[in-house]
């Protein structure tokens, strides 16, 4: 790979520093009251507004994971990995005009707790499993290893050190200050990473006159065919545009509507109105990352392709050859300000399902402050567990596509109850849970046949061509039909019970009521829309 820097300048350094007292400072003046409900430290006292939330929801979702993968995969495959990017923004809308509206008028606390509601405890208990393990293996094991390889490559600080270091200081705030100084980190950390991504892909283009390239048609020349093409056809394309349009809603159902770590911004929301536009918010904000964090790896494909021999070191050799000394510093900040506050979020909906799900439902009565004490003990010994796993990261051929398939993974069963929770009155609480059992091995099962270090070949991937996004989408398949055949042999939950939970002819026509004011969900849920229709013209 390219050359890095040996030594940390003391302008970087003091960024680094800087920034990191900051962080925690912020955390601990936001945890300076004496005394705090449970429902103030996971959900803010359900008091955020819609700025808030859409700006958290993006800083949970971008992580380093995705500042180092997507600018990996940018390099090694092209634009089409922005997919996950934009795709994204689809799911941000139906969150905001389906799914949120049920969460909020229903008071939901956590993503389980709507389960039990409509179908009963078991699958509440199992789905809350389901939630803990994606916390523990994706969101913060992942994150921590991919921080750590940052700091490893640019700075030559021993991954298990970094680890250690960045796991204390997140858990610090997130433990004492609760979802408010996460949220109020997130906000401020979005300013930090785009601003940093932003700056990076800027010098980037500003070197491409060195190598020639003036215009559009020079950097097409420059790069591989295709890889400019956000939408691909073929059996040699790893995301195929049947595979992104099947596969990947059923990644998003769960990861942008059901999943704790992310949802629980929405469920802190002050009104129905903060709860439905702070996702489009946040999917406006999405639209960012192709240019700031795909792109970059593509401009790199330029730069340095003779010195980059794992696309794995694309961002870091950017940051070591594109940005001077104290940009260095604010760039690997911002990298920081990503991994945390995945991790942070990941980590206070631990707290959040340990408490509401497990404590409060075995022992009712506990008191206030010991569910509060519960919640931080679970996200403590989860951070544990998170940094004993991390190191193992580095087994996968990618750290992008390892989170990706581990979702795909996870995904299908999550997916389709959800789906067919709220579209359908069928159901009840063991063909939920049996839908969510069987979805969960045959995920396993999938992903131990096809991942290389267990099976020793890619053998859906490669032997029967089928892409793990497709995948996904066969696994969400076979989990609706077994929900609706089960669904056959048992009587569902009474209509009185569920009527408030699932979509009626009442629902739609609130659809269609009359816009009454410019900040109306739909008004911008439109807007958003048809950006991504003219996107995906123009670059499909």
């Amino acid at each position: 790979m390219g050359p890095v820097r040996e030594n940390i300048s003391i302008i970087d350094a003091g960024i680094i520093l800087a920034y990191l007292l900051i962080i925690i400072l912020i955390g601990i003046l936001s945890a300076r009251r004496k005394s705090i409900s449970s429902e103030g430290f996971f959900l803010a006292g359900r008091s955020l507004n819609w700025g808030m939330i859409g700006a958290a929801l993006f800083a949970a979702n971008i992580s380093t994971i995705h500042m180092v993968g997507l600018a990996a995969n940018g390099f090694k495959d092209g634009i089409v990995w922005g997919n996950f990017e934009w795709m994204a923004t689809f799911l941000l809308i139906i969150l905001a005009l389906f799914f949120a509206p049920f969460y909020f008028k229903n008071r939901i606390s956590t993503l389980p707790e709507f389960l039990e509601k409509r179908f009963g405890p078991n699958s509440r208990s199992f789905f809350a499993f389901i939630v803990v393990i994606t916390a523990l293996f994706s969101h913060i094991g992942i994150s921590l290893y991919a921080g750590a390889v940052v700091m490893k490559v640019i700075f030559g600080v021993d991954v298990m050190v970094s680890i250690l270091v960045i796991a204390f200081i997140t858990t610090l705030y997130s433990i004492l200050g609760g979802l408010r100084a996460i949220v109020v980190i997130e906000s401020f950390q979005s300013v930090i990473l785009i601003g940093g991504a932003t700056l990076l892909t800027v010098l980037a283009i500003a070197m491409l006159p060195d190598q020639g390239i003036h215009t559009m048609a020079d950097l097409k020349a420059a790069l591989k065919p295709g890889q400019l093409d956000m939408l691909q056809s073929g059996k040699d394309s790893i995301l195929p545009w049947y595979a992104i349009l099947l596969g990947y809603p059923v990644l998003g159902i769960y990861y942008w509507c059901a999943d704790q770590t992310i949802v629980q911004k929405v469920l802190g929301a002050k009104r129905l109105s903060d709860a439905q536009n702070g996702p489009i918010f946040a999917g406006f904000l999405k639209i960012l990352p192709v240019f700031i964090m795909v792109f970059p790896g593509i401009l790199a494909y330029v730069l340095f392709r003779d010195i980059i021999t794992d696309p794995n070191d694309t961002l870091m050799v950017l940051i070591s050859n594109v940005l001077p000394k104290g940009l260095v510093g604010l760039m690997t900040a911002a990298l920081l300000a990503a991994l945390m506050s995945t991790i942070s979020a990941a980590l206070n909906s631990v707290g959040t399902l340990v408490s509401i799900d497990i404590v409060k439902r075995i022992r009712p009565d506990t008191p206030d402050k010991n569910v509060l004490r519960a919640g931080r003990i679970a996200s403590l010994v989860v951070i544990i567990l998170a940094i004993s796993w991390s190191p193992w990261i580095g087994r996968f051929e990618s750290i992008f596509d390892a989170i990706s398939v581990v979702l795909s993974m996870l995904s299908p069963p999550v997916a389709a109850v959800f789906v067919m929770g709220i579209l359908s009155k069928k159901g009840n609480d063991r063909v939920a849970l049996s839908t969510l059992i069987f979805g969960l091995l045959a995920g396993s099962i999938v992903f131990c046949f096809d991942f290389e270090p267990i099976s020793g070949a890619k053998f859906i991937t490669d032997g029967l061509g089928i892409p793990f996004l497709m995948q996904a989408w066969w696994l969400f398949v076979m989990c609706v039909v077994l929900f609706n055949v089960l669904s056959l042999t048992s009587r569902p939950r009474p209509l009185a019970e569920i009527e408030n939970l699932i979509f009626t002819k009442e629902h739609l026509k609130g659809y269609r009521s009359r816009i009454r004011s410019i900040k109306d969900t739909r008004i911008w849920a439109l807007v958003l829309l048809i950006i991504m229709v003219l996107l995906y013209i123009y670059f499909g």
